[in-house]
């Protein structure tokens, strides 16, 4: 790997431009992210903006791997979950740039945001990837247990619809209540 570094992200017009150029590649590129292509930079800035406004409220984790000073990979933990969930939290918008992928940044990344996780007390960790073209193998290569399958869930980014693949793990044993 790289000397990658990973950090928090703040809510900083640069790291929303380099969120949003990457979230615009990753949907280009057919990335099942919530977003159709093509996705014009100013939605994926407004998407960056409040997500990032989200972090500052602490409802939500965004962190980054920078090769130098480029931003080439990013997840968010989502916290803000209901009250009777307070041991959870929720992997969404997991992205490497093409130019970064497989060389263990994801894997650095994922393991960064389960040790976040457990230091604010959230012990298991959930996430959804498209069946088609999605992160499967990764995610289960990381020990994430396949809860099932929702056909025809959402669009991929350039049409048609894929199923979604519903995942979770225990980054330790539940304590009885």
């Amino acid at each position: 790997m790289p000397d990658i570094q990973i950090k928090t992200l703040n809510s900083s017009p640069e790291t929303c431009a380099m969120l949003s150029e990457m979230l615009v590649e990753t949907v280009a590129n057919g990335g099942s992210v919530s977003f159709m292509h093509p996705l014009p930079l100013q939605t994926a800035d407004a998407f960056w903006r409040s997500s990032l406004a989200s972090a500052d409220r602490g409802d939500r984790i965004v962190l980054g791997a920078f090769d130098g000073e480029r931003l080439v990979a990013t997840v968010t933990l989502l916290l803000d979950l209901p009250p009777n969930q307070p041991h959870r939290a929720e992997i969404a918008k997991m992205m490497t740039r093409l130019s970064h992928r497989r060389r263990g940044i994801a894997t650095a990344l994922l393991h960064a945001a389960e040790r976040m996780a457990i230091a604010r007390g959230r012990w298991l960790l959930v996430l959804d990837t498209a069946e088609e073209e999605g992160a499967a193998g990764f995610y289960e290569r990381l020990g994430f247990t396949l809860t099932g399958l929702i056909p025809d869930y959402a669009l991929k980014p350039h049409g048609g619809l894929t199923g979604t693949l519903i995942y979770w793990k225990r980054l330790r044993e539940a304590v009885p209540a």
